[in-house]
This record gives C-alpha cells, structure tokens and sequence, in this order.
C-alpha cells in the first residue's frame, strides 16, 4: 500500500468476511511501502481490531514489485495470495481461486471487465500484444495483482523492480502449471492511481525486452541419470 490510509479498513474488513468461513488459518500482511499520508496509522490501528494483520514498512519507497517481494519473504505459508490495496480486486475471488490449487500451481485473475481509464486499457491491450509478441507467452492480463499459488512456485525466481507484472510468465516459463480465471475489477473509490502512461506502458514495454532475454536464457531444470562411482578395489597379495 502507498498512500492508501482510506483504503485500510474497508480491505481489513473484506478480507475477514471473505475468508471468515475458510477451514484453514490465515493472516493478512499489508506491506506499507513508506506512505507520506497516514497508511501506516490505519494499519496500525487495524492490528488492534483484526487480530490476522500483520503490519510491515518500508523506511523508503521501493515500488509494487518491492513491495509484494516484503510480504512474500516475511511470511512462511506455503499457499500465498496477492491483492492490491486499492479496493479493485475484489478480496471474494481469491476464496474461489484457491479451489483451483487442486489442479495447478498458480492461479491468476484476469480481469474482462475493466474498471479503469480509456488509456490503462488502451496501454494494457499494447501491452498483451507485446508480450506475445517478444515472450511468446498470451496471458490476457499479467496486470492483475490477483493471485493464488504455491510457494513452490516461485522457485528460481529473483526480485527485481518490475516482477509484479511479469511474474505470471516467469513461473509459466519455469514450467509451473499456471491458469487464468476471471475475476472482478471494481472502480477505484478512494485514493488516486499511481501509474501513468510512462511508468506503466512505457517501463513495462522497456523491461519486456529483459524478460524476454533472460527467458531464452535461463537455465531451467534438466533430467539427469546418476551413476554410482565404482568402488576402489584394492588386490591382496
């Protein structure tokens, strides 16, 4: 979360009521990526009514990416989801989403309907067909923050700015089964976008090419067969 103080609760709260009937237990991590307003305040004040938050800051702005690779490392379940703090994911969908981890490893959301500006879903068409284009990989919408999966699927992987929006294709390209499902995309009704044209389209189109180079690249895992050495036999005289 960057500057989302009003945001807090109303997630806080969906949250809870979504996986209120969920058999296993939870925590929701919100990771506060040094908010100049007053984010760190309402997750503070959240910890003492909902006692599955767990609060993190960073003392310097570091980006999504930064962000979402904080929450990944601080926590130990071996089943994670992801949602942006903007209230446009809809927090219900991940419950649906997690029934999908009997078949695969990596759900992500796709959303059809899109709640955005004309230009976020001109630049996110551009975007699709770049990816095609250069990783030869069609995800409808690597954009979308909404995600279940497996910590074993993001073995191999590294942090860099920019993996929150290639991180379907990368564990894709490492042969973990990954699937798309649609998802609901509400109208942002509190707190202001931080992306643009440039860092969103321009930056994502500028590190497609580095995805793609490292795709080709990359050493992925390789069958093998193993021989014992044969033991030294030493011949008495």
């Amino acid at each position: 979360m960057y500057n989302e103080a009003d945001n807090v609760l109303p997630l806080a709260r969906e949250v809870g009521a979504a996986f209120a009937a969920q058999p296993r237990a939870f925590e929701l991590v919100l990771v506060d990526d040094a908010s100049t307003d007053s984010t760190w305040n309402q997750i503070q004040g959240a910890i003492e009514t909902f006692p599955f938050i767990r609060g993190l800051r960073h003392q310097h702005n570091g980006g999504q990416s930064a962000a979402l690779w904080t929450g990944i490392q601080a926590s130990t379940s071996p089943i994670l989801a992801t949602i942006d703090g903007d209230l446009q994911n809809d927090p219900a969908d991940l419950v649906r989403m997690l029934g999908e981890l009997d078949r695969v490893d990596f759900v992500c959301g796709m959303r059809l309907n899109r709640r955005d500006t004309a230009i976020r879903r001109i630049s996110s068409r551009i975007a699709r067909w770049a990816r095609k284009a250069v990783l030869n990989a069609d995800f409808r919408d690597t954009g979308c923050a909404a995600r279940v999966f497996k910590r074993s699927a993001l073995e191999g992987l590294f942090p860099f700015n920019g993996l929150h929006r290639f991180l379907p294709v990368l564990v894709h390209g490492n042969g973990v089964k990954t699937l798309e499902v649609p998802v609901n995309h509400r109208p942002r009704v509190a707190g202001v976008s931080k992306y643009g044209v440039w860092n969103r389209l321009g930056r994502g189109i500028y590190d497609l090419f580095a995805v793609g180079w490292y795709l080709k690249r990359c050493i992925r895992p390789i069958p093998f067969s193993e021989m014992k050495k044969p033991e030294q036999i030493t011949a008495r005289v």
